[in-house]
């Protein structure tokens, strides 16, 4: 038993780091490796900070961490965007992933924010 699983943005993002691991699968069957391999980099590095945010021997360890699990959200939303908009996935697919990290990323704003006081 994992002792972060009732945490709502672990789950959240392993989820969504799996889905990831599965459109890095898909993709590559069809050839697609530059871009999908910086997608697999940012979306699983997502839930990866947070989980090492779990363990943070600082307040200030934990702001860092989590203010990267943010960024690399970001920058998996760029990602998403170029392959949609390459044609690499199709608009449904790429809606479905965004939906998922919009609200990672919008717990993570908050998180960061109230880090922040």
């Amino acid at each position: 038993m994992n002792k972060y699983e009732n945490n709502s943005i672990v789950k959240k993002s392993y989820q969504f780091a799996l889905r990831i691991v599965k459109l890095y699968k898909f993709l590559s069957k069809e050839k697609e490796f530059v871009l999908s391999k910086q997608l697999m980099r940012s979306g699983t590095s997502i839930g990866a900070n947070i989980t090492e945010a779990q363990e943070a021997i600082s307040k200030k360890d934990f702001k860092n961490k989590m203010s990267i699990a943010l960024k690399e959200s970001v920058e998996s939303r760029y990602w998403i965007n170029l392959l949609k908009d390459s044609e690499y996935l199709s608009e449904k697919q790429a809606e479905s992933l965004l939906n998922d990290l919009e609200e990672i990323i919008k717990i993570l704003s908050k998180i960061v924010k109230n880090a922040n006081t």
